[in-house]
């Protein structure tokens, strides 16, 4: 009966503890990317612990995940710290999605159903009112405006491109985005960009899809690169 009580528990236990590293990745997530935890900060693990109160196991698989994610790096000697936002950093990142999210608007054109096209529709009207309402202020500082690019390479259905630009990438933009100045943010023109490329894929037209889904994503990094040099 002990025996049979013990495995109980360890099987507990076991499910316990990823669910415990699963909610610590995503705060430690969401205070690195609004600033929380600074850009080039180092960051301590044993204080982290005592401030969740969580043992090392579950700490350690949340900073390899954050880690993986690219938000942290290891330095020798140093230790684990936030990275820091460069522009050349920027500027690589931005090359890689350019391409990848291209991609990505040219297979959805093929793939998309028209439920999706309906939903993405919709999307843009709620940024819309959304912008109307605060004046802009805070719509890049939302999920919705990655929420557009995000549905659409859902639905190219590439496994490898969703990979790549969902997770490897996706809290990393979050993090540029959210922590760089808004004084030049222009939402009502990448709104207007958001609906050039529905109409796009609308009408099924893959090529002009791609066109328009990398110069929108040039003009936003020309724009965040010039941000991050000011500040």
């Amino acid at each position: 009966m002990q025996d049979a009580t013990f495995a109980m528990r360890s099987k507990a236990d076991a499910v316990k503890e990823p669910t415990k590293s699963n909610s610590l990745l995503e705060v430690l997530v969401e205070r690195i990317v609004t600033g929380v935890f600074p850009a080039g900060s180092k960051i301590s693990e044993p204080e982290l612990a005592r401030q969740f109160a969580v043992s090392r196991g579950p700490l350690r698989e949340a900073m390899m995940r954050v880690e993986a994610l690219g938000l942290v790096e290891r330095i020798p000697h140093v230790g684990a710290r936030v990275v820091d936002l460069s522009p050349q950093k920027l500027a690589e990142i931005y090359a890689v999605r350019e391409a990848l999210e291209g991609m990505a608007a040219r297979q959805a054109c093929e793939k998309m159903t028209d439920e999706e096209i309906a939903g993405l529709e919709s999307l843009l009207q709620t940024h819309q009112a959304h912008i109307e309402q605060v004046d802009g202020a805070s719509y890049f500082h939302q999920h919705g405006d990655f929420d557009f690019h995000y549905r659409i390479i859902k639905a190219s259905r590439n496994s490898k491109l969703i990979s790549l630009l969902c997770d490897e990438l996706y809290h990393l933009l979050r993090m540029y985005r959210y922590q760089s100045p808004r004084s030049h943010s222009r939402p009502e023109r990448a709104l207007n960009e958001h609906t050039q490329i529905l109409a796009a894929i609308k009408d099924r037209d893959g090529e002009l899809a791609e066109m328009l889904m990398r110069r929108h994503i040039m003009r936003s990094r020309t724009l965040i690169e010039s941000q991050l040099k000011q500040g």
